[in-house]
């Protein structure tokens, strides 16, 4: 790989180039990634030490949240330092990590989408034998595979990337790296490994897409014949995974699933499914879900109490 590299950092050409904007930017991405870890970190105490929330939904949803931290976490902190930086540089190897944890927590993220969907058609679709399908043995077992999923996934992005010989420009045209604007500055014919990522982070995207639409459609139908108390209930929750797959994947699809080519809009999108979803997640799945918000609710008073029994 060093003989085919000359190349020892990337120059990130970030979002924006006027100084003003930079710091807008600055302040919003600052506010969004506090916002972010401090909302997933609470579900995740939430969840732990809430015995209502113990469902095998809960324990995926935490895992969710553990993914849309990181996932935030592997672009937001940089975004931030560099709108304050003139020169926006990333050595090689901190540009191959990124590449590396971005595309291993967004997969993480797809995959825990349909670990979710599958419990909720366990819950709905099959109510009789939901505690056998899902038990807590099972549930760890499908998530060491969403693990596993991902890194392969992202290894395998990673290793088409090293492959490439980059021998002189090194602009990269986006405010993080990832593998596109990257084969943009390949020395070398890109075609047959772009149609490679386009099968890779493509082909996850729109077929995880059409499987979880194709879940909650099932899960929809088979609705019409539960009470209407059972299917507010499923409707509510079944709303929220639908929403969380609508904001994430539209993006998704729209920069991976394309040959390569880069749109002045692909930046902004990035933003919004790499910063933005993140932040949006833990908002839905705590307005909308009230075991969720009750769950909170005690969980805050019990802290209040034994924090004035301490102190009194």
């Amino acid at each position: 790989i060093k003989m085919k590299n000359n190349v020892t950092e990337f120059l990130l050409v970030g979002l924006t180039k006027d100084p003003v904007r930079e710091k807008i930017v600055f302040v919003i991405i600052l506010i969004f990634y506090i916002a972010t870890i401090l909302g997933n970190l609470l579900i995740i105490i939430t969840v732990k030490y809430s015995p209502t929330l113990g469902s095998p939904m809960y324990f995926l949803l935490t895992y969710l949240s553990f993914s849309d931290a990181c996932f935030s976490t592997t672009t937001a902190p940089r975004l931030i330092v560099d709108s304050l930086r003139k020169r926006k540089t990333i050595s090689f190897e901190e540009c191959m990590i990124q590449l590396f944890t971005g595309h291993f927590f967004g997969c993480m993220e797809i995959l825990v989408l349909i670990l979710m969907a599958y419990d909720r058609y366990a819950a709905i679709c099959k109510p009789l034998h939901y505690l056998t399908i899902m038990n807590k043995k099972v549930c760890r077992i499908l998530v060491g595979l969403a693990w596993m999923g991902s890194f392969v996934h992202s290894i395998t992005q990673l290793f088409i990337v090293l492959s490439l010989p980059f021998c002189g420009p090194n602009v990269v045209n986006h405010y993080f790296c990832d593998v596109q604007p990257l084969m943009k500055l390949a020395c070398t014919d890109t075609y047959v490994l772009n149609l490679l990522v386009v099968f890779n982070s493509g082909a996850i995207c729109m077929v995880s897409f059409i499987l979880l639409m194709g879940s909650y459609i099932v899960i929809l139908y088979s609705l019409r014949n539960q009470s209407r108390e059972g299917r507010y209930k499923a409707l509510s929750t079944c709303s929220s995974h639908i929403l969380v797959v609508l904001i994430f994947f539209g993006p998704c699809i729209f920069i991976y699933s394309r040959p390569l080519t880069i749109f002045p809009a692909d930046k902004l999108v990035a933003v919004f499914y790499a910063i933005g979803t993140p932040f949006l997640n833990p908002l839905i799945y705590t307005l909308r879900n009230k075991e969720v918000k009750t769950a909170m609710r005690k969980l805050w008073s019990s802290r209040k109490s034994l924090h004035e029994k301490q102190c009194g």
